[in-house]
């Protein structure tokens, strides 16, 4: 198994992190992975993206320009991403972020709505998890376990109270993912 992710949306979303914690996942699982970040003066704001990659056997290069996955949190990065998702590929997006829908057909589509589940939670800090435990429904690369176990390595020891309500929102990613045809 070798999956090729790109996470991208906003600054402050939370995909940086959500790539940081799959990333950390994997590696609680002993598979190889890489973990590439792309940001700067996005952070705040502008568009931020990072690559994941898990696999199996090892990774020769962590640079790719087409993926097996793309998560999408934004109508940029949804306009960046769509073209370089290989054919027979994943296309997850949150419904708030985009306008314009996806328009291929030789990839597989899912909207789900985690800034309207992060709302319902009281908590818009928990989007990222949502959008996280979506991806793994559809493309179980790493456990739970595996994401509970990064939480403990990435989170700093006084946040570890919120690990709870992160695998929570976890779960709720997996039940609201939904294929678009």
């Amino acid at each position: 198994m070798k999956k090729e992710i790109i996470i991208s949306g906003f600054g402050g979303q939370g995909v940086l992190s959500m790539g940081k914690i799959l990333a950390y996942s994997g590696l609680m699982e002993d598979k190889e992975v890489t973990w590439m970040p792309a940001y700067g003066p996005e952070q705040r704001g502008g568009t931020a993206n990072v690559t994941v990659i898990v696999s199996d056997e090892r990774i020769s290069s962590p640079i790719l320009s087409k993926y097996d996955i793309a998560v999408v949190l934004n109508q940029p990065s949804l306009e960046k991403f769509e073209p370089k998702i290989k054919p027979g590929g994943i296309l997850i997006y949150d419904g708030f972020g985009i306008i314009n829908k996806p328009t291929r057909k030789d990839i597989t589509v899912y909207e789900i709505n985690a800034m309207d589940k992060a709302a319902e939670m009281k908590n818009g800090k928990v989007f990222n998890m949502i959008v996280l435990g979506g991806l793994l429904k559809v493309a179980p690369v790493v456990s739970d376990k595996g994401v509970e176990k990064a939480l403990y390595k990435t989170l700093p020891e006084r946040h570890h109270g919120l690990i709870p309500l992160n695998m929570e929102a976890l779960k709720e990613g997996a039940k609201i993912i939904q294929e678009i045809k």
